[in-house]
């Protein structure tokens, strides 16, 4: 995992400077330090520590963490290669299902992983590649400043310190609750909560199906997706199950708790699936079998029409938000890292480049919000309860196999997935592509 040297000349003699150490913000630092440019990340916490729950990194992202030295011997000690996606309805029948990864084809894998294993990962090969002092932390990013020559980050820290930073460009990876998002788009919507109340946890499990399946079960407003994240522990035969409990509720009132995410006991919303056992699944042990469970709301941002401003652009959450039901919110922040790389070495470290970054991707992933609050690849359910209710013996009967495929191809050519174009594509940054010297 050791990085390549930074040249000791660059087009820019003040770095990037990054709001955000999460995984966008992460994979911007690799991806400058990659092509020669210099940047420092800051982050409002003051220790990473490995929280959250599991994710799923889509082939387009998995190719791009190979080009920055994460292959798969790597990955593996962080996650499990998935090998299914599907869907079964409330009854118990299938309504859809297909290989994933390397066994659809794919030239590289899909990964079902622990989201803090990955930003962990991360973070080390940031403070293994370009120094421990790349990242700081305890400091938050709370506005900018900028001229034609350069960008000022406004910070602030832990103990309530004020400073500024001077840098080239500032790239805002700080999530959904970005102070500079709200600065660039001061008029911009409350955050937007659709009804859906997700209850998040993991489960020692025996893996379901194909072992490494990513299985959602139930209907569109009311459901349980479970996969594993670690492989089978030899000793036990038991894996990590990430799970997700959800129901879709009346959303007028708004969202009626402080948190974003709390920990809750079990009783606050397990009789929602009472009943729900099926001889390969038992949805109710799996659920009391967490030690720990978060709530969270569904929610996203509406669409903004530019990421950039000058010299500052945003990425990963803080550009687009989204519904976790396609599995790409975190492969499109390393997809954005990645662009706005190849963008840097084609354009230079200037506002050019990021005005090219924000043509590339804003006007197509803020159709991909839009298309995951419309419920994304889980659409599926959706129609089947339309014209049944959900109930069925035999899914041709209700939504042939084409128009399943084809509303699956159309979602995957709209996440970046589609397999031929992405087997197709070249690198987004071409081994050895540096910045040129100014």
């Amino acid at each position: 995992m050791s990085g390549t040297p930074t040249p000791s000349h660059t087009s820019s003699p003040r770095p990037v400077l990054i709001a955000g150490g999460g995984i966008g913000g992460m994979a911007t630092a690799l991806t400058l330090h990659q092509i020669g440019v210099p940047c420092i990340v800051f982050e409002t916490v003051p220790e990473l520590q490995p929280l959250g729950v599991g994710i799923n990194l889509q082939p387009n992202a998995v190719r791009e963490l190979h080009d920055l030295g994460f292959g798969n011997d790597v990955l593996d000690t962080i996650g499990l290669q998935a090998r299914e996606w599907a869907l079964v309805g409330r009854n118990g029948n299938e309504v859809y299902a297909e290989p994933r990864g390397l066994e659809a084809g794919y030239h590289w894998p899909q990964y079902s992983v622990h989201r803090g294993q990955l930003q962990m990962m991360l973070f080390n090969a940031v403070k293994e590649r370009l120094g421990n002092d790349a990242v700081q932390l305890g400091q938050r990013v709370v506005g900018y400043r900028q001229d034609s020559d350069g960008v000022t980050a406004l910070i602030e820290t832990r103990d309530g310190e004020q400073r500024e930073v001077a840098g080239s460009l500032l790239i805002a990876a700080d999530g959904l609750h970005s102070a500079v998002r709200a600065q660039m788009h001061p008029t911009q919507p409350p955050i937007q909560w659709g009804g859906a109340i997700m209850w998040r946890g993991t489960t020692p499990g025996v893996p379901v199906r194909t072992g490494a399946s990513f299985v959602g079960v139930g209907s569109l407003r009311h459901r349980v997706v479970c996969y594993p994240i670690t492989p089978p522990d030899p000793a036990t035969g038991l894996a990590t199950i990430n799970w997700i409990a959800e129901i879709t509720v009346d959303n007028q009132g708004g969202w009626q708790h402080g948190d974003w995410n709390r920990r809750v006991a079990l009783e606050e919303f397990i009789h929602h699936f009472d009943g729900w056992n099926y001889s390969w699944l038992d949805v109710p042990a799996m659920l009391r079998g967490a030690k720990d469970i978060f709530e969270y709301p569904m929610i996203d941002r509406d669409p903004v029409p530019t990421w950039v401003e000058g010299r500052v652009a945003l990425l990963g959450d803080a550009a687009h938000v989204m519904y976790p039901v396609g599995s790409n919110g975190a492969s499109q922040a390393i997809v954005d890292a990645r662009v706005l790389g190849a963008q840097l070495i084609a354009q230079g470290v200037g506002p050019q480049a990021l005005r090219a970054y924000d043509d590339k991707l804003c006007k197509d992933i803020s159709a991909l919000v839009l298309r995951n609050r419309g419920s994304g690849p889980f659409g599926l359910l959706g129609l089947v309860d339309e014209r049944c209710g959900g109930v069925f013996d035999h899914i041709d009967d209700v939504l042939p196999r084409e128009e399943r495929e084809g509303f699956m191809a159309r979602y995957k050519a709209a996440a970046g997935f589609a397999i031929e174009t992405l087997n197709a594509a070249p690198p987004t940054i071409a081994p050895g592509q540096r910045v040129a010297a100014g």
